[in-house]
């Protein structure tokens, strides 16, 4: 069963009630098919979100794709480039409190990811209990999955470096992310996709992890967040920045990558995202970053 009406967003229920959320690139500007974490999709995702609350009761939670191209590329970053540091603040706290919508369900939770999985498209990811992933093809380019903004002189903005030590090693998270270092498909780390199988089963497969697990929610709940450093995994994360903070690059990217993990270990999940926020707006403006944005934006 599908409920689209005039709503922005596909939303499908089965009829074991598991719903799947499809994000779609923005109609105003469809970008070559590429979905793109812009202001428009961060309010067509709350919408959504409206919808399925008003489902009452779900057995599960599945966050896919329609680009043929990637789950998503990222944020805009031509959009948050244009604002000022107030309203850039209150755009990343806007997303977080969208975010939070899908770590708060009360049900198991997954991310079907296709393809392409960068930056805010895999914080996005990672707000679910597991992804589940698309083998590629021989034939195929490998997609990357990652956060690539240490290599803009930025930081992630909506709990990355919270999330990713959770998931992988947590050093290898640490390093990848103070560099902006993504993955190929077919090098992922353990632990960071849950599954990988051919992409026409990647709905299929998203559904039946979520009946076999049907209490996976739980440990998210009692938590308040996804999966992120908490006080169980601060020794195991603590060692890892200090195995790799020696190798760091020498930027200012890299030293708010730490900073935000050593909050998150010494403050936990809100005061981490909070430190996020406030050291991507701050950093947007220095030299570094801004050769590498407007060159980017040159390019786009």
């Amino acid at each position: 069963m599908t409920d689209q009406d005039s709503h922005a967003l596909p939303v499908e229920r089965s009829t074991d009630d598991i719903v799947t959320l499809h994000l779609t690139p923005n109609p105003a500007r469809p970008r070559g098919g590429v979905v793109v974490l812009d202001s428009w999709l961060l309010d067509a995702i709350d919408e959504a979100m409206d919808r399925i609350a008003g489902f009452g009761e779900i057995k599960g939670f599945i966050l896919a794709s329609d680009s043929e191209r990637v789950f998503v590329a990222g944020a805009d970053l031509a959009e948050i480039d244009a604002l000022d540091d107030d309203a850039l603040l209150a755009y990343l706290a806007r997303g977080a409190a969208v975010y939070q919508r899908i770590a708060d369900l009360p049900c198991p939770t997954v991310a079907a990811v296709n393809g392409a999985c960068l930056g805010g498209g895999l914080e996005i990811a990672m707000h679910c209990d597991v992804l589940v992933s698309a083998v590629v093809s021989p034939d195929d380019k490998p997609w990357r999955i990652g956060l690539p903004e240490a290599g803009l002189g930025l930081c992630p903005g909506w709990g990355g470096t919270q999330m990713l030590p959770a998931r992988i090693d947590p050093a290898t998270a640490i390093a990848a992310t103070a560099s902006g270092t993504t993955f190929k498909a077919t090098e992922i780390p353990d632990g960071l996709v849950e599954v990988s199988v051919p992409r026409r089963d990647l709905l299929d497969a998203s559904a039946e992890w979520i009946r076999e697990h049907p209490n996976a929610h739980v440990d998210r709940l009692e938590r308040g967040s996804p999966a992120a450093i908490e006080p169980r995994s601060s020794a195991s994360i603590s060692s890892g920045l200090e195995s790799a903070t020696p190798d760091l690059p020498d930027t200012e990217a890299a030293k708010a990558v730490t900073e935000c993990v050593s909050t998150g270990l010494e403050k936990g999940w809100s005061e981490a995202i909070s430190t996020e926020r406030r050291l991507l707006t701050g950093l947007r403006h220095t030299d570094a970053a801004r050769e590498r944005l407007e060159a980017f934006l040159a390019r786009a």
